[in-house]
């Protein structure tokens, strides 16, 4: 009887201690938190316009006279002429520093975190009338992306934004869709705000939620789908070396008592 209760004394030990680590690795959970999640009214577009921030990377090319050699140049007019610009090598980028500030050709450092690509477009058009007459100005953001967890710890990825209007579906599928352990029904969408990080949880799992799929998608967006909870499995895969342990001490126990 002695064994039999220290055999079972051996297995609670072993539940304790496995327990405690199965599902572990699962995020943002919901219960007892302080975070609000929303799950109604739910923005399918963007209430602002996406604001320049520090560490983000920025294009830019600069165009003379409203950009009137772009198309003297496109319908063959001066064709043998040189584009006056400035800036929109392929491969330069220009960093914007923790301070909001980046430094550029000419017109030297400028404050443009805060604002919306138009809005530093207009700056910059303003900066650079200085030394060019009615300089038309293009600004893109090359490093924007969402970080996309799709159910699965090792297949997350940072997913660049090509695209203005990328949708939810669309940066799902770009980090290889949900995988097979990621649950539909609940997928988090968690964005940075003037207030704070906001969490609107969506629900992909039937038709009702389609509208929701269209929901364009912001740079540093975390899109986590929450992966279904496998108890048994996970459960025997951390407890896997304590079994073979506590068997491993029955058998010698077993020994032992057939000795006597």
């Amino acid at each position: 009887m002695k064994k039999y209760k220290r055999i079972i004394s051996l297995l609670a030990i072993v539940y304790l201690v496995s327990s405690c680590s199965v599902n572990s690795h699962i995020m943002f959970k919901t219960k007892d938190s302080e975070v609000e999640v929303i799950t109604e009214n739910i923005p399918i577009s963007p209430n602002d316009a996406y604001k320049i921030s520090p560490d983000d990377k920025i294009k830019f090319s600069m165009y003379a006279e409203k950009g009137k050699r772009i198309i003297d140049v496109v319908s063959g007019v001066n064709e043998g002429s040189t584009t006056e610009r400035i800036g929109m090598g392929t491969d330069i980028e220009y960093l914007v520093r923790t301070d909001g500030s980046v430094e550029l050709p000419i017109i030297g450092m400028i404050e443009v975190a805060g604002l919306s690509v138009i809005e530093c477009q207009e700056k910059l058009a303003e900066k650079y009338s200085l030394n060019y007459n009615n300089p038309f100005v293009q600004v893109e953001v090359t490093n924007r992306r969402v970080i996309v967890f799709p159910g699965t710890g090792g297949d997350a990825q940072v997913v660049p934004i090509n695209n203005n209007n990328t949708t939810l579906m669309e940066a799902i599928a770009l980090a290889g869709g949900i995988t097979e352990r990621g649950k539909a029904k609940v997928i988090k969408v968690m964005r940075q705000e003037s207030d704070g990080r906001k969490v609107y949880q969506i629900d992909l799992s039937t038709l009702n939620g389609l509208k929701y799929a269209d929901m364009i998608v912001q740079s540093n967006d975390y899109i986590y789908v929450e992966p279904s909870k496998q108890l048994t499995r996970e459960f025997f895969r951390e407890a896997a070396p304590i079994i073979s342990l506590v068997s491993s001490a029955i058998v010698i126990i077993s020994v032992f008592s057939s000795l006597k």
